[in-house]
């Protein structure tokens, strides 16, 4: 299947449900008949490795936490009462003209933990613009010791009269600014730290300038740039431990590059909880507090997650689940920062993780290094989209950010890889002197590269990088991609198409060999199956995209539905996510060129596709006049196979335009369209 068309930003909003009481401790949230809720995660951990874990652990003085592990005790949440729903909200500052319903529910989940969480409904897309179906939530989380009380992380911007209000408030975080000691940051990104600041100065107001906010030392050092006031801070690093008093005692790891570099997860000794931000997080939004609806239901958007945000970092996410077992016990639940807390399926879903995050290591095809800018213009959400892009494929991805990598990882980064990637910096600071790291690391022989804008101030010229790199006789990968024309969203279309381009070439040869090696007489045999001539259109956010299809069968009939199968390094793959809507156009028997040659050919990216085609309006997209009848689809599933993906849709609407043959398409053999 050949195409030209763009990634879209996602598709409609759900309805706003109610927001009940969670199950009170009588009914609880309990783990499904035969499993152990609070059982601990170990698959990494051998017989061997245990024994000096718990050898270790005595030695520190933890044989009551060695016995943990040994499963004498067990922790599981408990919640107490039946939680408190804010008043709701609405904000507009996503996409103009729509209003976004927000609210926010706080529950006591174990003892003297609480949660707080800010809903948010109706959010329809998220850093690089992956459709949303179900809204998201931003988790946050108060721990009141004996003799310390803490807050982990906050929540985004636009929650702040909400989030304030519940911090202090019984039914709240019940936390007293004027004696809050900790405020432990997962990391900086603004969804979870946009509200510290506020935090800080509201303490401040009470009598209480001793807050300390805990963090990695990358993370201290963005707070330190980000805020404009001086606060107290700890850097912890591994193993570090503060003591809340009555058993709480916080243990914190460094996990960094999932997918922010500051990042760090944080376990309480006492309730056996692991508090991730956004490792093993979903944007998922319901009533629930738990993954209490099940793995089937809530798998689809834990992999979309995990897919757009933590594969480019699977190593990341290798060497942080190798850290689990070394906690001084085992883990009950975990408190993520986006979606459900995961207890009932928590170790299918941390099992997900490693064997998602070991297939991304496979040595599958070619190596991309991305070297991306936080905090500085688009370069995140850019370089996430260009990532997605190639990590629908064969293609090996690793990003780091030029703001937290010291010259000895680049030149590690840029052995490992064949494409190097690069976002512009500022013109001054640490970001710019890694780039000249960059470009020494780079060799004639092994590299090429491709460079972005990244949209910030005061940026390196694109010219000026590009530059760098021709002098020393690295060649470009593709040309480099500048300040554009357009929206946000269409900038983050256009670099996600750039991803499947990019992926496209560098797959090219390996394609092509494994095409020389098919057996003659078996592709000329499966080559007589027949198929139909289609065009596959679809509209969203004022951007249109398009693409020929010949691989396309009714699947069932009831409900109706047609499946087809699409090149995963195919554009088309952008607009036929679960949920997305799009036309399949059937073309007319001996009068489908014109529209077949139009469709075939290389559109720039950006372009719109359909100019000069007569359509029809239809949902999802647009009717060709010129074919002789459509259906419009809604994708329902997707299935994984080899070089393709067989997306199978219900059919929610149709028309035919004229009684005519659809057109047909012969191939002498099976290994091409």
């Amino acid at each position: 299947m050949a195409a030209a068309a763009f990634t879209l930003a996602p598709g409609a909003p759900v309805g706003v449900p109610a927001l009940p009481p969670p199950a009170s401790a009588a009914t609880p949230h309990a783990p499904r008949p035969g499993a152990d809720a609070s059982s601990s995660w170990r698959p990494l951990a051998t017989a061997g490795t245990a024994a000096a874990a718990v050898t270790a652990a005595a030695s520190r003085g933890r044989a009551r936490r060695a016995n943990r592990r040994a499963g004498t005790r067990r922790h599981a949440l408990a919640f107490v009462g039946e939680g408190t729903t804010s008043k709701s909200t609405s904000w507009s500052g996503l996409t103009p003209g729509k209003d976004y319903e927000l609210s926010i529910f706080s529950q006591e989940i174990a003892e003297n933990t609480r949660t707080i969480r800010s809903h948010d409904w109706e959010r329809d897309r998220f850093d690089i613009e992956f459709a949303l179906t179900n809204g998201t939530t931003y988790n946050a989380y108060t721990i009141k010791g004996e003799t310390a009380t803490a807050l982990i992380d906050a929540s985004h911007k636009k929650f702040e009269s909400l989030f304030m209000d519940s911090l202090e408030s019984p039914d709240g975080g019940d936390i007293d600014l004027a004696t809050l000691d900790y405020i432990v940051v997962s990391h900086t990104e603004p969804d979870h730290s946009g509200l510290i600041e506020n935090i800080l100065r509201k303490a401040a107001e009470k009598g209480n300038d001793k807050i300390t906010v805990v963090g990695s030392k990358v993370c201290i050092g963005f707070l330190q740039n980000l805020m404009h006031m001086d606060f107290k801070n700890m850097i912890v690093k591994d193993g570090a431990t503060i003591d809340l008093g009555g058993g709480h005692e916080l243990e914190f790891l460094a996990t960094p590059n999932l997918h922010w570099p500051d990042t760090i997860c944080t376990y309480d000794r006492k309730t056996e909880l692991l508090y991730t931000c956004d490792i093993f997080g979903m944007h998922y939004c319901s009533k629930e507090i738990t993954d209490v609806e099940g793995v089937d239901a809530l798998k689809p958007h834990y992999q979309l997650y995990y897919n757009c945000l933590m594969k480019p970092n699977a190593k990341s996410a290798t060497t942080a689940m190798k850290k689990l077992p070394k906690l001084a016990g085992p883990v009950s639940a975990v408190c993520t920062g986006h979606g459900p807390i995961l207890t009932h399926h928590k170790d299918e879903w941390l099992n997900m993780y490693q064997t998602w995050s070991e297939d991304a290591l496979k040595v599958l095809g070619p190596a991309v290094c991305i070297f991306w800018v936080s905090r500085h213009g688009e370069s995140e959400r850019l370089s996430q989209a260009l990532a997605f892009g190639l990590t629908s494929n064969d293609v090996s991805v690793e990003m780091h950010d030029l703001n937290a990598i010291d010259a000895f990882e680049v030149v590690e980064a840029c052995g490992r890889n064949q494409v190097i990637v690069v976002f512009a910096p500022p013109m001054t600071g640490i970001a710019e002197e890694n780039l000249s790291s960059i470009v020494a690391s780079c060799n004639e022989k092994n590299h090429k590269f491709l460079v972005s804008a990244s949209f910030g101030e005061n940026e390196d010229p694109v010219d000026s990088i590009v530059s760098r790199f021709v002098q020393v006789g690295i060649p470009e990968a593709m040309p480099a991609l500048r300040l554009l024309d357009g929206t946000p969203q269409s900038h983050l279309v256009i670099y996600e198409e750039h991803g499947l381009l990019l992926a496209k070439q560098l797959l090219e040869k390996k394609k092509q060999a494994a095409k020389d090696k098919l057996n003659e007489k078996t592709m000329k045999a499966l080559g007589k199956m027949g198929g139909g001539r289609y065009i596959i259109t679809a509209s969203k956010a004022e951007v249109n995209c398009a693409g020929v299809a010949t691989w396309v069968m009714p699947a069932s009939t009831e409900p109706p539905s047609v499946a087809m199968a699409v090149a995963k390094e195919d554009a088309l793959q952008t607009v036929m996510q679960v949920g997305d809507t799009f036309v399949v156009n059937m073309l007319e028997e001996g009068n489908y060129l014109p529209l077949l040659k139009h469709f075939q050919q290389s559109f720039a990216p950006g372009a719109d596709v359909l100019e000069g085609i007569e359509t029809l309006p239809v949902e999802g997209g647009s009717a060709l006049k010129g074919g002789c009848a459509f259906l419009t689809c809604k994708v329902s599933s997707r299935m994984d196979a080899s070089d393709h993906i067989i997306i199978c849709s219900e059919v929610v609407a149709g028309e035919v335009l004229r009684q005519a043959p659809i057109a047909a398409n012969y191939r002498k053999t099976a290994a091409y369209y």
